[in-house]
C-alpha cells in the first residue's frame, strides 16, 4: 500500500487533494475507521498502532496520512458530546467515512427550537473536499457548541495554496445559514469540552506521526542512491558509500529519524498507560514532540546535503518530503518555542 501510495503522491499534491487510489489504499488499511466509535464499526486501536499506521501511510504519501490523522480527530471530537444513539447511527452509517473539523469556534450561529442556524467560517480544514461529515465548534447565542453535519451542506472555498502538505486541501469551509437539527449539536450540559489530557496527547501524536514517516520515506530514497551507482560529484569515489562523509551524514540522518520515531513511540506507550497525564506530564510531552519534529527536520537537511541540487528536481520525492516536513512540522502541536515555554512554566510553577 505504500508502493501505491508513493505512486500517487505526486498526483495528489497537483490535485490539492488524495487521489481516489490513495484514498482506497488508506481505507483498506482500516485508516479511516480509526477512532469510529466501536458500537458503529470501528476500530478499538491502541495510541501505539494508532500512529504506527499513520506514519506508515506518511512513508509513501505524507498528505494522505494526513487527511486520515484528521479525520480520525474529527471523529473523535464527537466522544465529548453526549450525542444520541439515531445521531450517532446516522454519522457513521459508514464507519470507512472521510470525517474534516475543526475545534476552534465560529461566531455568528443562533439557536431555533428545532436546532441551531449554522452561521461562520473555519479555516485550515485537512480533507474537506473528500470528507462525507464534518464536526465543528461553534459559538451558538454565546455559548460553545460542537456541531456534526454532511459536508454536502457547506460551502468550499479553495484557500490552500502552501509550500508543502499541499495535497491535504486544507481549505476554507463556510456555512451560510444551514440548519443543524438539535440532536447533532451538543452544547452545555451535553458538551463535555475541553477533551482531557489523554486525548491532547493523541491529538497532538497525530500531527507528529505523518512528520515521522515522511522523514523514512525521505529516508528510502538516500538509501536507494546509496544502493545505486552514484557517486559524489567532483570526486575520485566511484560510490557515495566510499566516501566517509557521506557516511557520516547517512549515520547521522538516520540517528535523528529513529529518535523521532522511539519518542514518538515512547509518547504513545505513554498514553497508552492506564495512568494519569499530570500537568507536567503533558508539557513534557509537548516538548518531546517538538524535539521530535525538529529532529526530523534536521534529518531531511543532511539527507539533502547528500542527494544535492538534483534533489529538488520536481520530480525528485525528496523535494517533496522535504517541503511536506517542513510544513507538518511546524503545526501548533509541535511548536517548538511555545512548547519550552509551557515545560519551563510547568517545571518552576509558573
Amino acid at each position: 500500500m505504500i508502493d501505491i501510495l508513493a505512486a500517487n503522491a505526486e498526483q495528489t499534491e497537483l490535485r490539492n487533494r488524495p487521489t481516489a487510489a490513495s484514498l482506497e489504499a488508506a481505507r483498506s488499511l482500516g485508516a479511516f475507521a480509526l477512532l469510529t466509535p466501536a458500537a458503529y464499526g470501528g476500530s478499538a486501536e491502541s495510541v501505539s498502532d494508532i500512529v504506527r499506521l499513520i506514519a506508515g501511510l506518511a512513508r509513501g504519501c505524507p498528505s494522505t496520512a494526513w487527511v486520515a490523522s484528521t479525520s480520525m480527530t474529527a471523529k473523535n471530537m464527537l466522544a465529548f458530546g453526549d450525542f444520541g444513539d439515531s445521531a450517532m447511527k446516522e454519522v457513521f452509517a459508514d464507519p470507512d467515512a472521510v470525517f474534516c473539523g475543526v475545534g476552534e469556534p465560529a461566531h455568528g450561529s443562533v439557536r431555533r427550537p428545532d436546532g441551531v442556524l449554522l452561521n461562520g467560517r473555519w479555516k485550515v480544514v485537512s480533507g474537506c473536499e473528500d470528507a462525507t461529515w464534518g464536526s465543528f465548534g461553534a459559538i451558538v447565542d454565546g455559548e460553545f457548541s460542537l456541531v456534526v453535519l454532511p459536508m454536502a451542506e457547506l460551502i468550499i472555498e479553495r484557500t490552500w495554496d502552501v509550500a508543502g502538505m499541499r495535497g491535504t486541501g486544507s481549505h476554507s469551509v463556510v456555512a451560510d445559514n444551514v440548519l443543524v437539527p438539535a440532536e447533532r449539536v451538543a452544547s452545555g450540559p451535553t458538551l463535555h469540552y475541553p477533551p482531557d489530557a489523554r486525548t491532547l496527547q493523541l491529538w497532538g501524536l497525530s500531527a507528529l506521526a505523518p512528520v515521522v514517516g515522511a522523514t523514512f520515506g525521505a529516508l528510502a530514497v538516500i538509501e536507494m542512491m546509496f544502493a545505486s551507482d552514484r557517486k559524489p560529484f567532483f570526486t575520485a569515489y566511484a560510490r557515495m558509500s566510499d566516501s566517509p562523509g557521506a557516511r557520516h551524514w547517512l549515520a547521522e540522518a538516520t540517528t535523528l529519524a529513529r529518535r523521532a520515531e522511539r519518542t514518538m513511540l515512547e509518547l504513545a506507550a505513554r498514553v497508552d498507560e492506564d495512568a494519569e497525564i499530570t500537568a507536567l506530564d503533558s508539557s513534557r510531552m509537548q516538548q518531546d514532540r517538538a524535539v521530535a519534529a525538529a529532529d526530523c527536520r534536521a534529518a531531511i537537511e543532511r539527507m539533502l546535503d547528500l542527494h544535492g541540487a538534483s534533489g529538488f528536481k520536481t520530480a525528485n520525492p525528496l523535494q517533496r518530503f522535504w517541503r511536506d516536513v517542513a510544513v507538518a512540522g511546524r503545526h501548533p502541536q509541535l511548536n517548538p518555542y511555545l512548547a519550552v515555554e509551557g515545560y519551563g512554566r510547568a517545571l518552576t510553577g509558573g
